[in-house]
Order: structure tokens, then sequence, then C-alpha cells
């Protein structure tokens, strides 16, 4: 049920290993997990995976209906909470709210809020993006919904689903361990050692990367983290990212100009694209477009264990040549966003 207080303190920490602590409950940000929660976001995801690969879903959600309410361009993030909902038998209504769409009321003056109230009439749970920081929280923790609203990015703020698609993939790529019951890793060769996340491109407008860096810090894991963050010049990650990582533990951040010396002893180089629509002008874009390109000749000098991730679409800062190395996990990444989505409306919806 939606909040009666739009602080977002009042829900930290509260999406736990137990499932009736996600049922019914908003998706705001990534401070609402703990990390036997995220463990158990992990687990339900990897049995989304396994039911998708051998029967292709099943129907615990059958009558559910998703809203998927979209004011920014997306093609990711809407078909795979769209393509989840149906893996599981349910069904979505979809409203693009962008400037070219032609199906929301906001282009008759209507409210965020009144919008999203008038199709929990119809729906069971709201999927919004918004491109102004902290809407989705306004609107989920406002007095006015009474469904579940998960948050599909919000402005240069959170994209908390993307984090969790993104940390699993981390998470089960390279075989990663949590300081929790039953928090070890289960594969044959498990990560030993520090886990070096290398940050690269936007980081000032990439909402990915601010909440990928707040959740894994804040995630007990069993690995020192060290977070790498190379980005051009007016696009290094934002001082509130950088203190919010610094009074977690086991963590260390380190900054770079140099993409081949970041990449040095990396497990993990996320690459991001430099947004185009968050400059105010061209000129501004144009100044800093292509100022790190990861090609071939990287992957050469690129340690064999590190793998590339990148939240998509991509531009030009990965080469179409980097497609065919193994390392290359962005498409698997994207895979991953259905299973983990899955898993999200499952344990919201109450049926993990």
């Amino acid at each position: 049920m939606a909040s009666a207080s739009n602080d977002l303190s009042a829900i930290t920490n509260t999406l736990t290993d137990d499932v009736s602590s996600w049922e019914g409950q908003n998706l705001i940000s990534v401070t609402q997990m703990t990390t036997s929660g995220i463990l158990r976001l992990f687990q339900t995801a990897q049995s989304m995976r396994s039911l998708v690969r051998s029967k292709g879903g099943d129907e615990r959600l059958k009558h559910k209906v998703l809203a998927s309410v979209f004011y920014e361009a997306s093609t990711r993030t809407s078909c795979s909470f769209q393509a989840a909902m149906m893996r599981l038998g349910g069904t979505f209504l979809h409203v693009d709210g962008g400037k070219g769409g032609n199906t929301s009321a906001s282009k008759k003056g209507e409210s965020l809020e009144d919008t999203i109230r008038c199709l929990e009439c119809y729906t069971d749970v709201t999927v919004l993006r918004h491109p102004t920081t902290g809407s989705v929280q306004q609107v989920a923790l406002g007095d006015g919904t009474v469904k579940p609203v998960i948050n599909a990015g919000d402005g240069v703020g959170e994209h908390p689903t993307q984090a969790l698609l993104d940390f699993f993939t981390i998470w089960d790529e390279l075989g990663l361990s949590f300081e929790v019951m039953k928090g070890n890793s289960t594969v044959d060769n498990p990560h030993t050692g520090p886990l070096v996340v290398v940050l690269l491109g936007d980081l000032k407008h990439g909402r990915t990367v601010h909440s990928l860096a707040k959740l894994l810090a804040r995630s007990s894991l069993k690995h020192e983290l060290v977070l790498r963050y190379c980005a051009p010049a007016t696009l290094e990650m934002p001082e509130h990212v950088k203190e919010y990582v610094q009074q977690c533990t086991n963590v260390k951040q380190e900054e770079y100009s140099d993409m081949s010396e970041a990449v040095k002893g990396a497990n993990v180089l996320y690459v991001t694209r430099v947004q185009k629509e968050r400059f105010e002008t061209a000129e501004d874009y144009e100044k800093v477009k292509g100022a790190y390109v990861v090609d071939t000749s990287l992957m050469k000098e690129a340690p064999q264990g590190m793998i590339v991730m990148h939240p998509l679409p991509r531009v030009d800062e990965i080469s179409t040549d980097v497609d065919s190395d193994p390392r290359a996990c962005y498409f698997r990444q994207m895979e991953n966003g259905m299973f983990v989505r899955m898993a999200i409306l499952a344990l919201i919806l109450g049926a993990p």
C-alpha cells in the first residue's frame, strides 16, 4: 500500500527475504532492500529464468493488469515489463505520455497524480517513468495512490529495476557471495578477492549508474568493493552519490580519466552513453560526444575475466566488433531484465 508520507526513509530496508514484506509495496529506490531481500529477489529471478526456458511461463498472474505509463522514451524497460507480465499470465495497458504520445490526458492538463489514480481503477500495479526527478516518489508515497507503483526511471534520479537487473547480472556472471544466511555463491568457480567495477561515460546524467553505485555499496558483499569512476570533464559522478557510497562499509571510490588505466584489474566495465537529451545545447553535447569508445583494442588490454555491460541503447561508445567477444554480456543483461522484472511483479503481487 502507498505510504501517507513522502519521506523515503520510512521505507528504507523494508523489503527483506520474507516474501510478505514485498506484497503490495511500492518499489521506488534501491535503498528499500536489505541484502537478504536482494538475495530473495535474485533467487526468484533465477527461478523465473528456469521457468521461461522450460515452459515459457505460467498463469500465476492471470487476470492481473499492469499499467505501463511512460512520459519518456523507452524500449527495453517498457517491453521487458510488458513481456514479464505476459509470461506470468497477466496483461497490460500502455500509456505513452511523452511529447509525441497520443494516449495521455496530460495533454488536456491532467495532473500526473490524477492520471495514476484513474489508471488504478483498471489495474493492479503501475510502472511509471517520468522526466522529473522525484516525481515517481511523490506519486507513489503521496496520499492518492492505493496500489503499488514501480519506478521505471525519474529524470536523472533513480532507476531501481535497472540497477537490480545490472546487479543480478554481475552476481550471476561472476558468482558473487553475500554476507547473509545462504548467501554463498553456488557456482563452480565463485568470485574471490575484491570486486572492481568501472563505471564509464556520462555519470552525471546516468540514473542507472547512480542507482547501481548505491545498490552495490549498500549490499553486504563478501568482497571488498572498488568503484572506479571514469567520465569526461563536466560529466563526473554527482557528489551526492559519492557521499552516499562513502557512508557504506568496505567500499573504495577511485576516479580516472584514462579508460585504459581504469580497466586494469577490473571485473566489470559498465558503459553508459552520453545522453544527448539531457544537454541544454547541442554544442555542449558535441564537446563530450565520443569521449570514450570501447573497441577491440581496449578489449585486448582488458582482463580476460572482465565482463562488459551497458544499459542500452548505445550510440558509438561500444564498437559492434566487441559484440562477438564472450565478455560482452549486455544482451544477456537485457534478457536478465525480463527475469528480474518477472520476479519483482510476482513478489509485489503476492505470487512468488
